[in-house]
């Protein structure tokens, strides 16, 4: 669940944070009615986002390094064009003005490039949710949906109380600049992402101009810079926007237009306490918008420590685990270095409610030899955090770990050592 939340979120905020400023930049500037053209384009991204989602995760038609490749010439070119367009036309609100529409038709064309850039990974991580052969119709699907559908409600909200902040803000150039800034923020990141098909020396790269990776050593700590600093651009943005806030919060917290009597003078003060309201709650959705993209991220991302493998008893060439001392219903962990140099690690659980034993293999043919850990008496699987049923460990199948053989003998489970020597393939 907590992973969905802050990947959508992280994937979507600046989007939604551009978009809202641009969709209340270009009514306040031009007017409720050049707001149809900017609805069109946003309405033009949502719809080719869904169907690059669908067409990218039904087929193999669709390939994301030259899609995105594609998109950062876009958001770069409509970028500029739509400062140019502003800066030249931007004063004017006449219905039949041309330069109000060609600023309004760049900022609806750069929103829709900024949906259809990012959007469409957001929309098709159902497609990727691991049940573990559960089917939709289980906890492991629903889930993951939940964390995916409450990160798509708090941008929501969050879109909607910036919008209305940025609407209602006396300070109308400060709108704007934000808007200004964040985009040049993010057409920068995109040039630095335009260079890695040839940092990484793409083979479908087909461009007029030559380039060199070894000539040009400024392209490859460009990206650098971008891979390492990813989430600098999301900080800045998230900054601007809380100055902005900041500014509207403090414009409402004293009457400051004139009045001619008490009643007047009540309806701004109540004016002012909704527009604060406005404010508090659009800090609250910012605040957990980066909760999640900093402590949710971190705590979902947390390496997992593997417990220390438990001492047996070797016996020519076998060896011999105590039954009683993995007899709790804890997952236990042993460890057996190979002639070849290999740790092969193994886990034991006693199942609940039966006198067998899950054993097998640290390791699975799903996730490799990431490893299994327990959490309130769960066995879940390091890397893809599923949760085992304990029932059906021992059984070949899925997330569940690789079967071991064992017998019993005298109180104590026996592994053969060329069992375990057969499996340091897991291990290597």
């Amino acid at each position: 669940m907590f992973k969905y939340i802050w990947m959508v979120i992280q994937d979507l905020f600046v989007t939604v944070t551009l978009v809202s400023l641009m969709h209340a930049v270009i009514r306040t500037r031009f007017g409720k009615e050049s707001l149809r053209i900017h609805r069109a384009g946003i309405l033009a991204g949502v719809a080719s986002s869904v169907v690059l989602a669908i067409v990218k995760n039904t087929t193999n038609k669709i390939i994301s390094s030259r899609w995105n490749h594609r998109i950062y010439i876009a958001i770069i070119l409509l970028t500029l064009l739509f400062l140019i367009f502003w800066l030249v036309f931007g004063r004017s609100r006449k219905e039949t003005d041309t330069g109000r529409v060609l600023t309004c038709l760049a900022g609806a064309g750069l929103s829709a490039a900024w949906i259809f850039y990012s959007l469409p990974g957001s929309i098709a991580y159902p497609f990727t949710f691991n049940t573990m052969g559960n089917g939709y119709w289980s906890w492991y699907f629903f889930s993951r949906l939940i964390g995916w559908m409450l990160a798509f409600l708090v941008l929501a909200l969050y879109a909607g109380l910036l919008n209305r902040c940025a609407c209602a803000i006396r300070k109308k150039t400060l709108p704007a600049a934000v808007l200004f800034i964040s985009a040049a923020v993010n057409a920068f990141y995109c040039l630095c992402r335009f260079f890695v098909p040839w940092v990484n020396r793409a083979k479908w790269l087909n461009w007029p101009v030559r380039f060199d990776r070894d000539q040009h050593a400024w392209a490859s700590a460009l990206v650098r810079f971008s891979s390492d600093y990813a989430m600098l651009f999301i900080w800045i943005v998230a900054a601007l926007v809380l100055v902005l806030l900041v500014v509207f919060f403090a414009e409402n917290t004293h009457v400051t237009q004139p009045y001619d009597n008490p009643a007047q003078h009540r309806k701004l003060r109540a004016g002012n306490r909704s527009r604060r309201r406005q404010a508090v709650g659009l800090l609250l959705t910012l605040m957990l918008s980066v909760v999640s993209m900093s402590a949710v991220k971190a705590y979902d991302t947390r390496e997992v420590v593997l417990s220390e493998p438990e001492t047996y008893t070797v016996e020519e060439d076998r060896i011999l685990v105590p039954m009683d001392t993995v007899s709790d219903g804890h997952l236990h962990r042993f460890e057996f270095r190979t002639d070849n140099d290999i740790n092969v690690r193994w886990i034991i659980v006693k199942k609940p409610g039966s006198a067998s034993f899950g054993v097998g293999l640290d390791a699975c043919e799903v996730c490799g030899n990431a490893g299994y850990y327990e959490n309130n008496g769960r066995v879940i699987c390091k890397r893809c955090d599923v949760v085992m049923n304990i029932n059906t460990i021992g059984f070949k199948g899925g997330c569940n770990p690789i079967p071991l053989s064992y017998e019993v003998d005298g109180g104590n489970l026996v592994f053969a050592i060329e069992d375990l020597e057969a499996g340091e393939k897991e291990f290597r």
